[in-house]
């Protein structure tokens, strides 16, 4: 659910435009009918405020449901796990491959399981980017016209859900999580 949200939502239209939109040119923040502005950024702080006691009143009544099953970094980590195990096989077979002398063929299966992988973090990235830019001026940009911070933006974002993701895994959780300190709290 989280990622159709967050794949979806700039697809989105919204009375002629793009219906979640935080444009920093415009300095005009669009969530379907309602337009904010710099100055209106008091309810921004509130709704933070909100989510975060929000997110510690679930965590007291349910435990790390958030962890489970909202966090960004799990899903993206079940996402990558899952496209190793439908390219490599399980947990067997991928210790079988990686213990295996390089062929023709484990290059292959390697190289297609690390091509899925980043094309979709470079999709995450690039649509991380349509939150800021409205799609349709990114997609008529595409592949030679982006500027330099929406290229930036794409490959940092991209690159971290990549390394992360696909490599440290639960390392992330365990290590450089904020929310797994002050869950103890």
């Amino acid at each position: 659910f989280t990622q159709i949200l967050f794949y979806g939502s700039p697809w989105l239209q919204w009375n002629g435009r793009q219906a979640v939109l935080f444009h920093l040119v415009e300095r005009k923040f669009y969530l379907f009918g309602l337009v904010l502005w710099p100055q209106d950024v008091f309810y921004l702080a509130l709704l933070l405020i909100i989510s975060a006691y929000a997110l510690f009143l679930f965590t007291a009544v349910a435990g790390r449901l958030f962890c489970g099953y909202a966090c960004p970094q799990t899903v993206y980590t079940e996402i990558f796990m899952w496209v190793e195990n439908r390219i490599e096989g399980d947990r067997s077979a991928r210790m079988k491959l990686d213990k295996a002398p390089w062929t023709a063929k484990k290059v292959i299966v390697k190289a297609a399981k690390h091509a899925v992988w980043l094309i979709l973090s470079l999709w995450t990235g690039f649509t991380l980017v349509t939150y800021f830019t409205p799609v349709s001026e990114l997609l008529s940009a595409l592949p030679f016209n982006l500027s330099g911070w929406e290229l930036f933006w794409i490959f940092l974002y991209g690159g971290f859900c990549y390394m992360q993701a696909g490599f440290l895994r639960e390392q992330v959780c365990m290590y450089m999580c904020s929310y797994a300190r002050f869950k103890g709290v």
